[in-house]
């Protein structure tokens, strides 16, 4: 094939509902990467004490589970959240065998503070919508996200 045969190729496919999706979330995610960056913390770190937040004391491989996460990527995750005093790892109440997950005061404090960046973040995401707008486009991402 030669340029003169396909001379639109990029353009098609930067024309895909599908590309665009992918680049608008690429955009967003950056928004939300560097405002929750003022806290020591990537989406990554977020999603883990978020989740010990919600599910703790949860044991690792609970949040690998929940996550989808690689097991040796949520190990290193949770020995940062701990080295930061945001969570801390203790036998599990319900099998002594195993470590559970639970997240400290600070921690709690630091995802409150996370979740108003992100908040901020988003806010200026949709600045180019009107309200109703935003609440459409959630609306339509929902849906075609829960296919």
């Amino acid at each position: 094939m030669t340029r003169a045969e396909h001379p639109r190729a990029l353009a098609h496919i930067q024309s895909l509902p599908s590309w665009l999706a992918g680049r608008v979330a690429a955009h967003g995610r950056s928004l939300v990467t560097r405002a929750i960056a003022e806290e020591g913390l990537k989406l990554t770190h977020h999603a883990v004490l978020a989740a010990v937040c919600e599910y703790g004391p949860v044991a690792q491989a609970d949040l690998v589970r929940q996550l989808g996460f690689d097991a040796k990527d949520v190990v290193l995750l949770v020995n940062h959240l701990e080295d930061a005093g945001l969570a801390v790892r203790a036998a599990d109440p319900r099998d002594r065998r195993k470590n559970a997950v639970t997240v400290t005061p600070a921690g709690v404090e630091t995802l409150e503070r996370c979740a108003a960046l992100a908040e901020r973040a988003n806010a200026e995401f949709l600045a180019p919508l009107s309200e109703a707008e935003g609440r459409q486009l959630m609306e339509l991402l929902t849906r075609v996200y829960e296919v």
